[in-house]
């Protein structure tokens, strides 16, 4: 259950992320200083702007000491002079009940690890797993609170890199749970040094993919603020999409390679569904990059790529240590 949540968390950022209801809630954990956000603006003070940008520039102004305590000085006086942090956002109810929806869907998931690493405290009672379910609930703490300092920045750009970086950190701890604790060993894969190497390789492709498209989407998202449209894109993006376009066809040839050869052998199931799997989100690449679809197909491309990333951790896990 909490790595269905953890998955439908991925979801309801990806929604955020295209509807443009990041800054919907200007403050956190609370929406407008409540459980439950308003759905009129008659509901909010007149001058509930400035209000939250003088709270937002006293979080921004405790992040930045943060960053100079930890050496990142330039980082911190770059945040600090970005005229865009400071712009406060007028309320638009969507908004406002989209990120309030991806809040709730994140408590969800914090109170079912919770409960998970309480019962593994008092009846699983195995060091090893409890230790790794405390990690992966500390993170996910580290990773409500990073929200809050996405939302504090106003969605600085590499702000959201890390927090898609812990997300994957978090569905990798959880999975290995799932792996471990669900007696995996039955299903172990007996692959050759080959094509071990080669799901080795599509795992950190994949992996570095993920990020590199973060970037192209912000590449995107800065040239549409520039009023640049679709058919300029392309000669303007620069070489992050043409290194992910790339690095897309290679994930594709080595793991059509993998599912070549096991269906003349192995004919392990978890392959088909990773390939199956891809071949989606490759279709779903295609269609943002050179149609314009909706914005869920932005929403179904990141979905696909976190299902594509946690099968091939799933299949990495189950790898046998010494195969045939």
């Amino acid at each position: 259950m909490s790595l269905i949540l953890i998955y439908l968390i991925v979801v309801a950022g990806s929604l955020v992320r295209i509807t443009g209801s990041g800054m919907g809630c200007p403050d956190w954990p609370k929406c407008f200083g409540q459980w439950v956000p308003p759905t009129e603006l008659a509901e909010l003070p007149s001058d509930y702007r400035e209000a939250y940008l003088l709270k937002r520039e006293k979080k921004v102004k405790k992040f930045c000491r943060f960053l100079n305590v930890m050496g990142m000085h330039e980082t911190a006086v770059r945040i600090q002079s970005n005229p865009d942090v400071y712009v406060e956002e007028a309320f638009n109810a969507k908004k406002t009940w989209t990120e309030y929806l991806n809040r709730v869907v994140g408590f969800l998931a914090g109170n079912a690890m919770l409960i998970g690493f309480i019962w593994m405290l008092l009846v699983y009672r195995k060091r090893k797993f409890i230790l790794l379910m405390l990690l992966n609930l500390i993170l996910m703490g580290i990773e409500g609170w990073f929200g809050s300092i996405v939302v504090a920045t106003n969605l600085v750009p590499w702000t959201i890199t890390v927090h898609l970086f812990l997300a994957l950190v978090i569905i990798g701890i959880q999975l290995y749970l799932v792996y471990s604790m669900g007696n995996g060993s039955q299903t172990a894969l007996q692959l050759n040094r080959s094509m071990r190497m080669v799901l080795w390789l599509i795992l950190v492709i994949t992996f570095y993919q993920m990020f590199l498209g973060t970037q192209v989407r912000e590449s995107i998202d800065f040239l549409v603020k520039q009023g640049f449209t679709r058919t300029q894109w392309m000669d303007k993006i620069g070489m992050e999409f043409l290194i992910h376009r790339s690095f897309s066809w290679l994930v594709l040839i080595l793991l059509g390679w993998m599912f070549w050869k096991n269906e003349q052998a192995q004919k392990y199931s978890i392959i088909r569904w990773t390939f199956a799997v891809l071949a989606v989100e490759l279709v779903s690449g295609v269609l943002l990059a050179y149609v314009d679809m909706p914005g869920l197909v932005r929403t179904s491309h990141l979905i696909f790529a976190s299902v594509l990333f946690g099968l091939l951790l799933f299949s990495v896990f189950q790898l046998k240590k010494n195969p045939a």
